[in-house]
């Protein structure tokens, strides 16, 4: 029996927030709008296995630090347990309340969801089960996935989806990768009592990021009590069954051969975009590039009329803010007339946080960035580091760093790099000053809200 045909005025391929996004702002509009999603489940990676059940358990470490902190201001808490099972519970059942909040949403805008695969027949068809469905615009939004590295013993670990299937607390911990995710799972590890150890190939940890950032990050961490290998080569694991701690990591630093045992091996080594089941070898007109992602232009265009790639597929700014804004203005362009002929979202000056122990914050670019960009001439630092009024009582002094970044004559902010208590929250109005070009004077100008830590980045000289 040959396949059931549907026509649709749109096809988004990925229930994640930028299809979710994009597939409602287009049904507002009154097109006929199918959402295909395989996991049985909506959200994407940041509901399901990224941002929220991250901050959840961020949440569960921050309070455990706070709790250390009472004492010295004179609060007698005492800590009679922790249990992982209750927690991860209640995030599960959190997360999966949001699942169905989605599910009815998309029903209310009247988009159709289709629970399955989709596989590209042409520009214009997806096969999903034993329906085929056309439509003229298609949108890839199918996300990504964390990569295992092709070591012996790979199998053995976990990655950072398989870290929200923990039932038990680890006691001791590796962490493989030191980019943000391998960071952020590091610090909750650790404040939620886990002994944890950081793999790294360099000296440094969140390279991508300004060396402020980076730097203090490391020496905290490292005050907190995690321990790190950097320079380190991992070669593989090895299980042995019924060990206090079964899994056995190798590894070289520098030529000389290691080994430790551990429970856990969890891999943050980076990831991948969820191409392989699209069958786009059936549009060979769409292109990708050396990672792997879809390229697409400033309008989410792909190199083929009709189809478009946004979000982690996509692979530029991949932030969950940053799908959802592309795909409503993708939405917008198609279908709501002329008004929104040129609508694309504009990718500089993006403002990001590292839930981190402690928190960063970051806007545009890094010095060396803005020295490439700028030159070297043309650019000028400011930069601050103290104490936050918060440990004034506690035996540890952890820094609030803070570095502005501004350019020519008129100082124009062009980066702003934060780390410290409170930096996740801070970030988002400064945010809001550099998207409009704010100068240095313009901070100046400001007068500074005492006493705070966000003050300083008003007060800098």
């Amino acid at each position: 029996m040959p396949p059931v045909s549907r026509l649709f005025d749109f096809i988004v391929i990925g229930g994640g927030s930028g299809g979710l996004a994009c597939a409602r702002r287009a049904a507002s509009y009154g097109a006929k709008v199918a959402l295909v999603e395989g996991s049985g489940r909506l959200g994407g990676t940041c509901v399901n296995v990224g941002c929220v059940p991250k901050k959840v358990m961020f949440n569960g470490g921050s309070i455990m630090e706070a709790i250390e902190d009472a004492t010295h201001y004179g609060i007698n808490v005492e800590v009679r347990s922790f249990d992982w099972g209750a927690l991860k519970a209640s995030r599960d059942a959190y997360i999966k309340r949001l699942n169905g909040i989605y599910e009815r949403n998309v029903a209310k805008d009247n988009v159709e969801y289709v629970d399955g695969m989709a596989s590209f027949i042409s520009n214009t068809e997806v096969k999903v089960n034993d329906a085929v469905l056309q439509a003229s615009h298609i949108l890839i939004a199918s996300g990504g996935h964390p990569i295992i590295p092709k070591v012996d013993g790979a199998e053995h670990g976990i990655d950072s989806d398989g870290f929200f299937d923990l039932e038990v607390q680890p006691k001791r911990v590796a962490v493989v990768g030191s980019g943000y995710i391998g960071v952020e799972i590091a610090g909750i590890f650790k404040t939620l009592g886990s002994e944890v150890t950081v793999f790294t190939r360099t000296e440094h940890i969140l390279r991508h990021h300004d060396s402020i950032i980076g730097d203090t990050m490391l020496a905290e961490m490292k005050r907190l009590g995690l321990k790190f290998e950097h320079n380190s080569n991992v070669h593989g694991i090895k299980k042995h069954d019924g060990a206090e701690f079964p899994l056995e990591l190798s590894w070289s630093t520098e030529g000389k051969e290691a080994s430790e045992s551990y429970d856990c091996v969890l891999w943050a080594v980076g990831r991948a975009p969820n191409t392989r089941p699209l069958n786009l070898g059936a549009v060979p007109g769409v292109k990708l590039n050396n990672t792997g992602h879809i390229i697409a232009d400033e309008y989410q265009n792909t190199s083929v009329s009709g189809i478009y790639s946004l979000g982690d597929v996509f692979g530029k700014s991949e932030l969950t803010p940053v799908a959802i804004a592309a795909g409503r203005r993708l939405a917008d362009r198609l279908f709501g007339g002329e008004q929104f002929a040129d609508s694309k979202l504009d990718y500089v000056n993006i403002p990001t946080v590292i839930f981190g122990h402690p928190t960063a914050g970051t806007i545009g670019l890094t010095e060396e960035q803005a020295k490439s960009e700028h030159g070297a001439d043309n650019i000028k630092i400011y930069q601050t580091r103290f104490t936050n009024m918060y440990n004034s009582l506690t035996p540890y002094k952890p820094p609030t760093a803070m570095k502005l970044i501004v350019a020519g004559p008129e100082e124009k902010v062009v980066g702003l790099h934060i780390i410290g208590r409170g930096c996740d929250e801070i970030l988002q109005g400064f945010g809001v000053a550099i998207k409009m070009g704010a100068t240095k004077k313009d901070f100046d100008n400001c007068v500074a809200i005492h006493p705070t830590s966000a003050e300083e980045i008003v007060t800098m000289r």
